[in-house]
């Protein structure tokens, strides 16, 4: 396995991504969508999500397919960016027709990032016009790290971001992944420098140090994120929200195990995840462009290399983070050369 050419989730062809943010906000969102409707499904593991349209994507519900999937900052604000996109497909006459009726299918998540140091002082709420904002910017390539829903995201340690990564399998079959990364947990070991998910590097692109050599790690959590919140009660004030891709012909189903299997990069690449204060989410897409030839074994195949795009994204969000004015929390590289 290979990363694509972009070693984004637009590897996967079809696919279109756009950011849209604020800088006084200090939030944003993330719009992924394609010129066809795409199979869709999700899988939930943190315990405190803030979702739009989920429950029509568990394999037993009539809807199939989608229009668009968002990522947003703003908490529940956040989730009015879908409305935002659903205005733009409508405008464009995208949807689930029903007689005379066009109606956008548009599920979302979104990440808490209303304590990071940003403008909140909002007397219309902005999410609306950031959603349609990332929806016209949408594209093949988008940028990574302080953009769009990860604009104003923040790790125990360090800022979070947005993150993205690829893979193609033997087979040609091309597996994504798109992350908004603002854990509870820490996505560097003790010291800020190597990350969890050193492991699964692929040519240097989160900087290529290795993983870490000391042992007995992950029995201590410190949080710089709680305490420039000044408050234990703080400890909501998280959520890891992604989107894995693939060109395979996948059911619903076989999407929703898809995600399932992704979740396996957010805890290899965060310590803790899948916290009781964590919203934890993955949303899985098929384009259904090739047909897979023995679906069992290459489902197994196609769940882990989104497990690992995943990890991979989470980190390339922290390590390709930016500083800006007011932060709460320093970046990766503050204090490194490139």
């Amino acid at each position: 396995m290979i990363p694509g050419a972009r070693n984004l989730i637009t590897d996967v062809p079809g696919l279109k991504v756009g950011n849209a943010e604020d800088e006084a906000l200090k939030s944003g969102a993330t719009v992924l969508t394609a010129d066809r409707p795409f199979m869709a499904s999700v899988h939930v593991m943190g315990g405190a999500p803030g979702t739009r349209e989920t429950d029509l994507l568990a394999p037993d519900k009539s809807v199939a397919r989608v229009d668009a999937l968002v990522l947003s900052g703003g908490s529940a604000y956040g989730l009015d960016a879908c409305s935002g996109v659903s205005d733009a497909l409508r405008a464009e006459g995208r949807g689930f027709r029903v007689s005379d009726a066009v109606i956008p299918i548009v599920p979302g998540a979104i990440i808490f990032d209303l304590l990071n140091g940003g403008r909140k002082d909002w007397a219309e709420n902005p999410y609306r016009a950031l959603g349609r904002a990332a929806y016209h910017a949408a594209g093949e390539d988008f940028s990574l790290g302080t953009a769009g829903a990860g604009t104003g995201a923040l790790t125990a340690m360090l800022k979070g971001g947005l993150g993205s990564a690829s893979l193609v399998l033997p087979d040609g079959t091309t597996v994504g992944a798109l992350v908004a990364a603002n854990p509870m947990g820490s996505v560097t070991t003790p010291g800020d420098r190597h990350f969890w998910a050193a492991p699964f590097e692929i040519d240097g692109e989160y900087g290529g140090l290795g993983p870490d050599t000391n042992g007995g790690l992950g029995r201590q959590l410190e949080s710089r994120k709680v305490k420039a919140m000044r408050s234990r009660t703080e400890e909501r004030a998280n959520t890891t929200i992604a989107i894995v891709a693939t060109d395979a012909d996948l059911s619903k189903a076989q999407c929703q195990r898809m995600a399932i299997a992704a979740h396996d990069g957010i805890a290899r690449a965060t310590v803790p995840a899948h916290s009781p204060g964590d919203g934890d989410l993955v949303f899985s897409l098929s384009t259904g462009d090739r047909q897979m030839n023995a679906p069992e074994r290459d489902l197994t195949l196609i769940g882990h290399a989104a497990a690992v795009c995943l990890s991979r994204a989470i980190a390339r969000a922290v390590y390709l983070a930016r500083p800006a004015a007011g932060d709460l929390l320093p970046c990766w590289h503050s204090g490194r050369t490139r």
